[in-house]
């Protein structure tokens, strides 16, 4: 009896130690813009203040290339995309040190509007990792969607989705995330043969695909944004932007629910559509501004009513935050940091400054385009600039990836270089 005491104290004894010694990675951001696609973590216990030259960088990881996409993290693992000598690739890091784990080709790179010009080159949207599956997925700049897998980079499958669905590549090339859900992979090639389509995640086979949106004279009727998903008036919906309208789709059949007009000079809708109790929100660059869409079902489809527009917080391609019924993000010909009521567009604060966000226990990451890092408080009432640091170049152009907060570290990414900064309060 003694003995068989000794043997389960033991026993319970060992667990505990190596569940104590097992990496656990309950904030893992496994898709661009979070878990869920707001861009808000659900971390807490972390630094509520930095010291003057910012917090400990814990390493930095060189050579992921040109461009803007951000970071994703999976089982202490970090994604990203680049281009090297315009060849796209997806890299992975440890999350602990930074090493190289491996780095897979996805195709060529894009060569600026007329193949000469090459601006603004370099990758752009995120790599999407699906756990479930152990499956990486990235879309690259030209239209070339690969799947890879997650722990040693080998392709599983690919599509060239803008040689398939006969699309041009559009004027700022393809800028999506992946979007995943259950066993289906969501993406938008906005070619003549389809503007959406809704993939087998295991394969890339092809389960429906949406006509294409009417266009008038021009094809690559692209928005540059990624899906959200919401569950709303009876629909499981995907939400996104074309260049000239919001809109929101059958997630199981790809039909077109609703769409409202929303369009910039610049025909570029870049920021991701925010949803919440029934309403959509949507910001636009270029002085368009900001518009809130209530939706309600309307027999066998959903009644989209713009509630405001306002031209304020035209946010260029940033982000934006909702909050405690408040909308945060920049402008851009609007330029500063804004606080907007959700429900009614109203102005709450402005603030000098124009760049990327994100949120996290309580406070608000400024990444400005020009490298500055700032921590801010996420209040109506008032600005409040509680710490700020200068970031590192890592060569040629603006600050434009979206920081990102995951497992007590904040990932900021400036061309060349992926820094990886220790947040958390200890």
């Amino acid at each position: 009896m003694a003995n068989t005491t000794v043997s389960k104290i033991l026993g319970i004894a060992i667990t505990a130690i190596c569940i104590a010694s097992t990496p656990v990675f309950s904030a893992d951001w496994p898709n661009f813009h979070g878990p869920d696609r707001t861009n808000k973590s659900r971390e807490t216990g972390l630094l509520r203040q930095w010291s003057t030259g910012g917090p400990r960088l814990l390493w930095t990881a060189s050579g992921i290339g040109k461009g803007y996409s951000g970071a994703t993290t999976s089982d202490g693992i970090v994604y990203t995309a680049g281009a090297v000598d315009n060849i796209q690739y997806v890299f992975a890091f440890d999350a602990g040190n930074g090493r190289q784990l491996w780095r897979t080709q996805a195709g060529r790179g894009w060569e600026g509007w007329d193949g000469r010009s090459r601006a603004y080159e370099g990758s752009r949207g995120t790599p999407t990792v699906d756990p479930a599956g152990n499956t990486v997925y990235y879309l690259s700049d030209i239209g070339y969607l690969i799947a890879l897998d997650a722990k040693t980079g080998a392709r599983k499958w690919s599509v060239d989705i803008a040689k398939k669905y006969d699309a041009d590549v559009p004027k700022y090339a393809y800028s999506e995330s992946p979007f995943i859900r259950g066993d289906r992979l969501y993406v938008s090639p906005y070619g003549r043969k389809a503007s959406v389509v809704s993939l087998d995640k295991r394969t890339g086979n092809e389960i429906w695909a949406s006509p294409a949106f009417n266009t008038g004279n021009r094809t690559g009727d692209a928005g540059y944004t990624s899906f959200v998903f919401a569950e709303n008036s009876g629909f499981g919906q995907i939400m996104s932007h074309s260049s000239g309208f919001v809109y929101g789709m059958d997630a199981q059949t790809g039909r077109m629910l609703w769409s409202v007009p929303w369009k910039n000079r610049m025909e570029d809708n870049c920021t991701d559509v925010t949803f919440h109790d029934g309403y959509v929100f949507t910001s636009g660059g270029y002085g368009e501004g900001s518009m809130l869409v209530k939706l309600s079902r309307d027999g066998n489809g959903v009644k989209a009513e713009e509630v405001y527009r306002t031209k304020l917080m035209d946010n260029h391609h940033g982000g934006v935050i909702l909050h405690n019924g408040y909308i945060y993000g920049s402008g851009h010909n609007s330029r500063g940091w804004f606080c907007l009521d959700f429900r009614t567009g109203r102005q709450m604060w402005n603030a000098p400054g124009k760049g990327s966000i994100t949120f996290a226990d309580g406070m608000l990451y400024f990444y400005d385009e020009e490298g500055t890092m700032s921590l801010v408080r996420a209040q109506p009432d008032r600005f409040e600039l509680v710490s700020s640091f200068e970031v590192p170049e890592g060569g040629r152009g603006a600050y434009w990836a979206h920081p990102v907060v995951s497992n007590g570290v904040l990932y900021l990414r400036h061309a060349n270089n992926l820094y990886a900064y220790d947040i958390k309060n200890r």
